[in-house]
C-alpha cells in the first residue's frame, strides 16, 4: 500500500522494500510482531513520533474514534521531543523519498495519515 504527499510514502512493513522507498522510517513505537530486523530494512525509528501509549490504547478501546485520535496526536506531535522529531522527518523529506512503516492493518486511519498531511503542509 502506498499513499504519497510529495516524497513521502506509506508501506506496511511487512511488504518488502521496495528499490524507491528511499529512507526507511518506522513509525511505530513497538517492533512489528514476528518480523525479523534484517528483513525489515529500517533505516530509523524515532519513536518519539509515536502515538504515547495512553493515547493509542484510548483510540483502540471502546471509546475510540479517529478524527478524535488525529486532533490529540497532532497536540502530541507539538510537543517536544515530538516536534523535533517531525522536524527531523520534514527534513528527511526535503533530502529525497521517505517511506514510512507500519504494521497497522490499514494505515488510511491511523496516524501514518496524519503524519503524511502534516509532511505536506
Amino acid at each position: 500500500m502506498q499513499r504519497g504527499a510529495g516524497q513521502v510514502k506509506v508501506r506496511r512493513v511487512y511488504d518488502d522494500p521496495g528499490a524507491d522507498d528511499g529512507t526507511r522510517v518506522l513509525v511505530d513505537r513497538l517492533w512489528p510482531r514476528g518480523l525479523a530486523r534484517t528483513r525489515a530494512r529500517v533505516d530509523e525509528w524515532p519513536k518519539a513520533l509515536t502515538p504515547s501509549t495512553e493515547l493509542r490504547r484510548w483510540y483502540h478501546g471502546p471509546d475510540g474514534e479517529y478524527d478524535e485520535f488525529c486532533r490529540r496526536y497532532e497536540s502530541e506531535l507539538a510537543e517536544p521531543p515530538a516536534a523535533e522529531a517531525l522536524s527531523r522527518l520534514r527534513a528527511l523529506a526535503a533530502e529525497g523519498p521517505v517511506t514510512l512503516l507500519t504494521a497497522a492493518k490499514d494505515p488510511a486511519v491511523s496516524h501514518t495519515s496524519v503524519l503524511v498531511r502534516l509532511l505536506a503542509r
